[in-house]
């Protein structure tokens, strides 16, 4: 799915107004006739009070357009006007007069100046926020940002119309209390990027894209910077494999690391290569590694280094297909000088995480020696080693996009939402869970990368449809395990049905008994 900036939506409004031949307020009418439809599905004309407060730009027309049809629905609604400028949009105003005709209590208006105590919210309300939208570009006032407390300490259930009003489509917030925290958004066409970032995801606890009919030819032709990445888009990157194919053809995977006590991390991304369809796999390991790992995995095979404790000498006749590299590492100065070493002769595919990133980034001048489209690992401390300090979120992307772009690699944010980031695109992926928060779940993540570059999916596709599977597998293993007890291996042993998954379709809801058919 798409991610469209704030630009974008505009000149999406502007065009579908213009291919259509409709006005926009007939196209702010299609939208808050929709939310209203989202809410009357699910109320179905229950007597809660609703209170539906309005900003006086185009999302506070969007929430007029809704409670109007509220009211001539039998609800119970209070309509409050924001009016905190004379900037009044075209539509608002339109919208303003239209709702004075369907009910005698017309909207109550703010100056910014009322005593909020004046304002009775009760903890079994509903508040709907069509303040600001994406149209802010400026903090909200003092009186403001009291609303939105108010909001906040009442409780009630709160639905955001677009955006939480408050949040930015492209910038960081200033101040965590002027913004709306909302239970649910509704957000037009498809969800923003702030929804997935971790300084700004707790604004909305969750949210659904709705379909308001924008132009579908500019929907498909439009590039996005930003693309949330579900089954849908993964799907089409998978190879399906051939009746006659045998081992050679899906690759040969290194795993190269480890260290005395660190072996662990080698055997959980030798595992997951293998599970994600590598047709061999090499593990090089110190010589300490060397009996855990070939009784523990079989099926891999195993070089070892000189030393008994660390990576010292690099030194294989073998060719891989591509080498996952760094896991379990160790940064001792033998290692540091023989990975120098490594990167400076190798012309095989990388993926590098862990100790592989952190060796990286006391000295980038190695950057220059990776392989184009080296796919990189971090978690949130590694990248901010790699690229230097942030001070939010949307900074931190721009940073990531300029490293990307200057040494032609792929990175990969890891989070909640690890977002793939190659020179200015990013994709954003919905799979996974807070039990993956566990020793071990980077490496398994290495290996699977690495397995699919392996079988000739490109590094960027392998990076995407990897992290997905690496989340979907372990989506699968929660049902079994739950978020405290889910451990890497439990991801492996569920690669294998995250595939499968990926061709499931959805159980359609069974006939009641009884029901005919029509």
């Amino acid at each position: 799915m798409k991610l469209f900036s704030k630009e974008q939506i505009y000149e999406g409004d502007k065009l579908t107004t213009e291919r259509q031949n409709i006005s926009s307020t007939d196209l702010m009418e299609r939208a808050g006739t929709q939310i209203f439809n989202w809410i009357h599905t699910r109320m179905q004309g229950a007597q809660v009070s609703i209170h539906v407060f309005c900003g006086i730009g185009n999302n506070g027309g969007d929430g007029l357009v809704l409670a109007r049809h509220l009211i001539t629905h039998g609800y119970n609604v209070t309509t409050y006007i924001v009016n905190c400028s004379d900037k009044r949009s075209k539509d608002f105003l339109i919208n303003y007069d239209r709702i004075k005709t369907v009910t005698k209590k017309w909207p109550t208006m703010l100056s910014c100046k009322e005593d909020l105590t004046e304002i009775e919210i009760g903890v079994d309300d509903i508040i709907v926020d069509a303040i600001f939208g994406i149209g802010l570009n400026r903090p909200p006032n003092d009186w403001v940002s009291s609303l939105f407390q108010k909001f906040k300490t009442s409780k009630a259930f709160t639905l955001s119309i677009d955006m939480p009003s408050g949040l930015y489509a492209d910038k960081a917030v200033e101040d965590e209390n002027a913004v709306v925290y909302a239970n649910y958004t509704l957000s037009f066409q498809s969800p923003k990027l702030a929804f997935f970032l971790p300084e700004t995801e707790k604004y909305t606890v969750q949210w659904e894209a709705l379909d308001i009919g924008i132009d579908r030819d500019y929907l498909m032709q439009t590039e996005t910077e930003v693309e949330l990445i579900s089954k849908h888009e993964v799907l089409p990157l998978y190879k399906p494999r051939k009746k006659f194919a045998h081992k050679g053809d899906f690759g040969h995977v290194m795993i190269l690391g480890g260290s005395y006590g660190k072996i662990g991390s080698v055997n959980l991304a030798s595992r997951a290569a293998l599970s994600s369809g590598a047709g061999l796999v090499t593990a090089y390991i110190p010589k300490c590694g060397y009996h855990s790992l070939q009784t523990a995995i079989p099926e891999v095979m195993v070089i070892t280094d000189d030393n008994e404790t660390h990576i010292s000498n690099i030194n294989f006749e073998i060719k891989p297909t591509v080498i996952g590299v760094g896991v379990g590492l160790d940064t001792s100065e033998e290692t540091a000088k023989t990975f120098e070493a490594f990167l400076k002769k190798n012309k095989t595919p990388l993926v590098i995480d862990a100790d592989g990133l952190n060796l990286l980034s006391q000295k980038k001048t190695l950057l220059k020696f990776l392989p184009e489209q080296t796919v990189l690992t971090p978690h949130l401390k590694e990248l901010e080693r790699l690229v230097g300090k942030w001070s939010d979120d949307f900074e931190m992307l721009k940073k990531v996009q300029s490293f990307s772009e200057k040494h032609n690699v792929i990175v990969l944010i890891k989070g909640a939402h690890s977002i793939t980031v190659n020179k200015k695109k990013l994709y954003v992926n919905t799979t996974g869970n807070p039990g993956m928060a566990t020793a071990g779940s980077g490496d398994v993540l290495t290996g699977i990368i690495s397995g699919l570059i392996a079988q000739s999916y490109t590094p960027l596709a392998a990076t995407i449809f990897g992290v997905y599977l690496h989340g979907k597998s372990a989506d699968i293993s929660i049902e079994d395990y739950g978020y405290q007890s889910l451990i890497a291996s439990h991801i492996i042993e569920t690669i294998g049905e995250a595939y499968i998954d990926l061709f499931k379709q959805p159980e359609q809801p069974q006939e009641e008994e009884g029901q005919q058919e029509k």
